[in-house]
């Protein structure tokens, strides 16, 4: 999601900028006396705010830099130099550039986010889980058995208190926990606090987790998809999918292949055609049988979606991870979703990929989004979904602009094979027994709006809702949303409501949204640069965040990730790199104390200015390494030859 230069003002943007509005479009408008140099910005934060130099500046550089646009802001070229023609450190002033590169787009070559290894002595997991039985790999197994030994090797503790142990009164990672000196005793073994556990105080269960005997079935290719193959069959022989009349199947018979019910609730997945492996161990349902496991759903009889008004926090790869989630549920999001998933993945019980469907038990309105570009997989993962887990609702990404998604016919590219797109609608329509939700652009290039003509057929097609970013696929965040489109559009879904999404930072950007006439509004970065937006838009105001309360969002985003990933080396480094990957976007927000014209855009990038404490400054950096120092703060040092590379570029960064 690489931010752009906006090349347009903001429609109806409540009059003309003021004061140091008026330096330059596109950027925010910071009262003069905050203003700094890029040279005194970081000489202040490393000096750690022992001494403040003169935030008192002029307008222009007498050097010739306007302070407008930042020296990392500003486009590179190749041999070095800058766009303002002055010539980078290590290049010939002589050379002249021959194409201009503006750093955007992925950092396809940054380290992998994956250690090979963690620990280089790990601790047996049958002894850190002291309910678990003996050890059943025995003299075979290749982790450590000797807790002493494993202790001696053990990395320092990152801090004094285990946020797992003072929450629940007992942490599941013993020994192996970086904080495990707040809970453990004289001989390592795991203490816990008799209080907590006795009112019974436990994690919050996670629902939508991919059961083992699932995943082999998964890989193993034993499951059978009956309703998806019914209604592919049905697109091969030119008929639109429907259910199968009742007098086809003969009765007390199931059709050849369908699951079969023990008496116990238990699902039998037979083995695949013309081998002879036999049927798999039973998949456990939970409950009695009733009528809704054995009889289809009418469209009529579907779970409504009813979410109208409701304030709606987009599918955000990377950070829209779920203890991102419940810090937005926290400031009033409404409606969450996971990240996107690829439907192949899913069907090869990829644990990465399941792991985005898991959903918290705060999250009261919840989808999935899935990716795909064929009928086949994409109906037989929505069959899949439909058994296992839990949502009320599915969306599909037909809005995704990355080459990597693109060229292989899905995201945007759905766009242009109605055909296809038709099949996946409809057949994910006849086999899940919830919503179904569509996100799109305008379309793919950026002067051929297709969005209005594909409403219509959409509404036809069985769909519940539809979200439409105001953007198309050539421009990806470069240039403003187009929400003029997006009201006339309003008009081709009707009735099916229409979701608004691009461009919202404020509550008044919320509300020219919903003069629209959509039914709501998604948002997606200013989520990113602001969680508490939210917050902001039900009580229509702004609001002026301290960054200590900024420190204590982090830090409450810190503790839900231990929760969640774990407390071990492997779980803090996971949160810490989820943090960092957040940090990237929230250095973007400008305190509301600073500005000189309310509110910011999110097309307004924040020139160099000093904050009004320490804290405030150091979140502004647009450094990587001032981000791991602000993490440092939260999960304790990083480890040796520790590097972070943002998953977007950014000139900013270097």
């Amino acid at each position: 999601m690489a931010e752009g230069t906006a090349e347009a003002p903001l429609e109806n943007g409540g009059g003309g900028d003021s004061g140091a509005g008026a330096l330059e479009r596109g950027v925010a408008p910071i009262k003069r006396q905050y203003l700094t140099t890029k040279e005194q910005f970081h000489q202040f934060l490393e000096a750690k705010g022992q001494e403040k130099p003169c935030r008192e500046t002029e307008v222009g550089d007498p050097a010739g830099n306007d302070l407008a646009e930042p020296e990392a802001k500003r486009i590179r070229l190749e041999d070095g130099q800058t766009a303002d023609g002055q010539t980078e450190e290590g290049a010939e002033p002589g050379e002249q550039p021959q194409t201009q590169k503006r750093a955007r787009g992925q950092n396809k070559g940054r380290p992998h986010v994956k250690p090979t290894h963690y620990d280089k002595n790990r601790l047996c997991p049958s002894l850190i889980q002291e309910s678990a039985a003996k050890c059943f790999f025995g003299d075979r197994c290749r982790f450590l058995h000797d807790v002493g030994r494993y202790l001696e090797t053990k990395p320092a503790d990152l801090g004094p208190r285990c946020v797992l142990f003072e929450t629940f009164g007992r942490c599941p990672y013993g020994v192996t926990c970086r904080f495990a000196g707040a809970h453990l005793g004289p001989e390592g073994q795991n203490l816990v606090q008799e209080e907590l556990a006795a009112r019974g105080a436990q994690p919050p269960s996670i629902r939508n987790g991919l059961d083992k005997a699932l995943q082999q079935q998964l890989r193993k290719r034993e499951v059978r998809f009956e309703r998806a193959e019914q209604a592919l069959r049905r697109f091969s022989q030119g008929q639109p999918p429907g259910p199968t009349p009742a007098a086809a199947i003969p009765e007390g018979t199931a059709a050849e292949g369908a699951p079969r019910q023990d008496n116990c609730g238990a699902q039998q997945v037979p083995a695949g055609p013309g081998t002879s492996t036999p049927p798999s161990s039973p998949v456990r349902t939970c409950g009695p049988l009733t009528d809704e496991d054995v009889v289809r759903l009418r469209p009529c009889e579907k779970k409504r979606l009813d979410i109208r008004g409701k304030l709606y926090l987009a599918p955000l790869t990377t950070c829209g991870n779920l203890p991102f989630r419940r810090i937005c549920k926290r400031f009033g999001a409404d409606v969450t979703c996971g990240e996107m998933a690829v439907c192949t993945n899913l069907l090869q019980g990829q644990m990465s990929e399941w792991a985005l469907l898991k959903r918290h038990q705060c999250e009261d309105i919840f989808g999935v989004q899935l990716e795909g570009a064929f009928p086949d997989t994409m109906t037989k993962c929505a069959e899949l979904l439909s058994r296992t887990v839990e949502v009320d609702f599915v969306d599909i990404n037909v809005g995704c602009p990355i080459d990597l998604v693109y060229k292989k016919g899905g995201g945007c590219a759905l766009m242009n094979r109605s055909t296809k797109f038709q099949q996946i609608v409809r057949g994910m329509n006849q086999v899940l027994d919830v919503p179904l939700t569509v996100k799109i652009r305008t379309g793919v290039q950026e002067r051929v709006n297709l969005a209005h003509r594909l409403l219509p057929e959409l509404r036809d097609w069985g769909v519940a809702l539809v979200t439409l970013h105001g953007r198309s696929r050539e421009q990806r965040y470069t240039k403003l949303a187009d929400w003029q489109y997006i009201e006339e559009c309003v008009q081709a879904a009707s009735p099916m409501p229409l979701f608004g999404n691009g461009d919202i930072l404020s509550f008044e950007d919320a509300n020219r949204a919903m003069q629209t006439g959509v039914a709501g509004i998604m948002i997606a970065r200013g989520a990113l640069l602001k969680p508490w937006l939210f917050t902001e838009i039900k009580e229509q105001r702004h609001w002026d965040i301290s960054s200590s309360e900024r420190l204590d969002i982090l830090r409450d985003f810190t503790n839900y990730g231990l929760e969640h990933w774990g407390s071990d080396t492997q779980g803090v480094e996971k949160t810490r790199r989820f943090l960092l990957e957040w940090l990237s976007f929230l250095c973007r927000y400008v305190p509301v104390g600073l500005l000189e014209r309310l509110p910011q855009r999110i097309n307004e990038r924040p020139p160099y200015y000093l904050g009004r404490d320490y804290l405030e400054t150091l979140m502004a950096s647009q450094k990587a390494a001032d981000w791991i120092r602000i993490s440092e703060m939260l999960l304790g040092p990083v480890p040796p030859n520790f590097a972070f590379l943002p998953k977007h570029k950014a000139n900013a960064y270097k």
